[in-house]
């Protein structure tokens, strides 16, 4: 397994995987890995000849006082769990690499409406800082196939659409989220929690799922159960952000006939935790 930190290396190696006719694949991370980041390495493997895992954690994509300085940085360890999976290539650039006039120079892409909802509300400029950097690294790799996990089901609609809306030839999978014994969604922030966080917090992913049952059950009544959901979840110990009833396609409120995805975030601790559950 290669490691790679500069754009001229990383084309080079891609022109010689591209004229040899092979099939690649793109998971981009910001590092820290853990099994649902392997996950996709794994579903990358079964669709692609070869594959590239971006290890950037992105200035762009964190706002004012978020956790960017102290995000984690495990870029050996990252390597041995890559190599171990099967990854072919993986590619740490620096900051000044991705933007070497800086991030106020920077262009910027961004996908209106979508990257304003939700996490985008809670964040601003979040989605615009993921977009871009999605697309310099579609750039750069020219990927086939690009592999991103549902967890975060807001930022694969945000990048589906680029593709879509930009003419990008980038076949997108979304890999379903991969879960502790407990059904607590594992994140690399989940090391920001406590032992008696770490009790409480798979009660997210259940009360998404007590949701889900009334919906199937008959209940309509969706801002009542969003209400009632995010109560329950404040009586735990969890600080609220948003919990949402949706067209699974668009992100919008819910109507009669829709396909369903139930999105939530909130606090606990020092960490925020998202999760979602479609109907």
């Amino acid at each position: 397994m290669q490691t790679l930190h500069t754009i001229k290396e990383l084309r080079a190696a891609v022109a010689q995987h591209r004229s040899a006719g092979k099939r690649i694949a793109l998971v981009p991370t910001m590092g820290n890995l853990h099994q649902g980041h392997l996950k996709l390495v794994e579903t990358a493997l079964q669709q692609a000849d070869i594959v590239i895992t971006s290890i950037f954690v992105n200035p762009l994509q964190f706002g004012v006082n978020e956790d960017l300085d102290s995000y984690p940085r495990t870029l050996e360890q990252d390597q041995q769990q890559l190599q171990k999976a099967g990854c072919h290539l993986v590619f740490a650039p620096s900051v000044s690499e991705v933007y070497p006039d800086g991030q106020e120079q920077q262009t910027l892409v961004e996908v209106p409406v979508l990257s304003d909802l939700h996490c985008g509300a809670s964040r601003p400029g979040h989605f615009r800082g993921v977009t871009t950097v999605v697309c310099k690294l579609f750039n750069m790799v020219q990927p086939d196939i690009a592999v991103f996990g549902l967890k975060d089901y807001q930022q694969v609609a945000v990048i589906r659409r680029m593709v879509a809306d930009l003419c990008m030839p980038v076949e997108i999978f979304g890999v379903a989220t991969v879960r502790a014994d407990t059904g607590l969604a594992l994140s690399s922030r989940n090391g920001y929690l406590t032992d008696d966080e770490l009790r409480v917090a798979p009660l997210l992913q259940q009360t998404l799922q007590q949701t889900a049952a009334a919906i199937q059950s008959g209940d309509r009544g969706f801002a009542s159960l969003e209400e009632s959901a995010q109560a329950a979840l404040e009586a735990a110990g969890f600080r609220r952000d948003y919990y949402r009833i949706l067209n699974r396609h668009s992100l919008q409120p819910a109507q009669p006939g829709d396909e369903l995805v139930i999105l939530a975030a909130a606090h606990l601790g020092k960490a925020r935790l998202i999760d979602n559950i479609e109907v």
